[in-house]
C-alpha cells in the first residue's frame, strides 16, 4: 500500500490532522484490533487533504467496501477518528458537509471538544465540493448497548495481552480507566502506562485489578508545570445527527448522534414553581369565590 499517489479529497475536505501530536512511532496504534489498526497507520502515512473515504481506500488497500466503513466507524468509536456534518453557509445558500479529523492519539469526547484542532476554519467559500456520500455513519445499536471505548478504556483492555497476570475484566477498565485518564493528562503515552503496570511483577498476582489499581495511584507522574494550555477554539453554530440528520447544539451529540438515536431518555420539564405573592393572589381568589357561593 503506497501513500505517495493517493487520491487528494476536493478543497475544504480530506483528512485533517490534530495539531500537536507526538510523533509516530511503531507503538501508535497497539492497541486496536489488527484490521483497524492497519488501516489507522495508512491514514496517519497520509497527507492532510487526502481522500479517506471508503471508495477512495478501497481502491489501494486489500479490504472491501463493507470492511472499510466497519473499521471506520471502529476508530471513530476508539477516539481515532471525527466525522462532522456541518451546515455551511455560502453566497448561494446552506448546505450540509462532512469534515474528518484524524488523530494519532485516541481522544474522548471531552479532548476532541471542538474539532478546530485543525488549523483552519470553515467559510463558505470552503462548501463548494459535495462531501463524499459514503462517509456513512455508525450504524445504530439497541438502547443501552453502545458503549463509547475511551483512551484509558482500551489501554486497559490491552494490558492483558501483555501479561496476562494483569487481565481485567470489562468492569474493571470501565471502573478505572478515570485512574488512566489522569495519566494522558500529565503527559504521559500508552507505552508508559503500560510499563509502570507491567514492570516487576510480584508472583502471583492475586487480584489483577487491585493491582493495576493500586499502581496507578502510586506511580502517577507529577503534573509538567509548562503543560500549554489548548487556544479557545470556536465550535460550529450547528451540526446534524449522523443517524436521523435533525441538526442541534454540538454539546447534544455523542458519537455524532442525538438523544433520541442514542436511546436517551427525553428531559423532563417541570413547570416553574409561582412567586409567593402570585399564590398569595390565588388564594385569596379562591376564598373570595368559595364566600360568594
Amino acid at each position: 500500500m503506497h501513500t505517495a499517489s493517493h487520491p487528494m479529497a476536493s478543497a475544504g475536505y480530506g483528512k485533517r490532522s490534530v495539531a500537536r501530536q507526538p510523533g509516530s512511532s511503531a507503538d501508535d496504534f497497539v492497541l486496536l484490533p489488527g484490521r483497524e489498526a492497519a488501516i489507522a497507520g495508512f491514514i496517519d502515512r497520509l497527507p492532510d487533504g487526502a481522500d479517506i473515504s471508503v471508495k477512495a481506500l478501497a481502491k489501494v488497500m486489500e479490504y472491501g467496501q463493507c470492511a472499510l466503513r466497519t473499521a471506520l466507524n471502529f476508530l471513530e468509536q476508539a477516539g481515532h477518528l471525527l466525522r462532522r456534518r456541518e451546515l455551511v453557509v455560502g453566497p448561494g445558500g446552506g448546505r450540509w458537509v462532512t469534515r474528518t479529523w484524524f488523530s494519532r492519539t485516541a481522544r474522548d469526547d471531552d479532548s476532541w471538544g471542538a474539532p478546530a484542532d485543525a488549523d483552519e476554519s470553515v467559510t463558505g467559500a470552503a462548501a463548494v465540493a459535495v462531501p463524499a456520500p459514503d462517509q456513512a455513519p455508525a450504524p445504530v445499536a439497541a438502547p443501552g448497548t453502545r458503549t463509547k471505548r475511551s483512551r484509558g478504556y482500551l489501554l486497559l483492555a490491552s494490558v492483558g495481552r501483555r501479561c496476562p497476570a494483569l487481565s481485567l475484566s470489562a468492569a474493571d477498565c470501565a471502573k478505572l480507566e478515570v485512574l488512566a485518564a489522569d495519566w494522558f493528562a500529565r503527559g504521559a503515552g500508552e507505552e508508559d502506562v503500560l510499563r509502570a503496570l507491567t514492570d516487576g511483577l510480584p508472583v502471583p498476582v492475586h487480584y489483577p485489578a487491585g493491582f493495576v489499581q493500586s499502581r496507578l495511584i502510586a506511580k502517577l507522574p507529577p503534573e509538567p508545570a509548562d503543560m500549554p494550555v489548548a487556544p479557545h477554539r470556536v465550535t460550529p453554530a450547528v451540526v446534524e445527527c449522523g443517524t436521523c440528520r435533525a441538526p442541534g447544539q454540538p454539546e447534544a451529540f455523542v458519537d455524532g448522534e442525538c438523544g433520541a438515536c442514542r436511546g436517551a431518555p427525553a428531559p423532563v420539564c417541570h413547570p416553574a414553581a409561582l412567586p409567593p405573592d402570585r399564590v398569595r393572589a390565588h388564594a385569596a381568589e379562591a376564598r373570595s369565590a368559595a364566600a360568594r357561593v
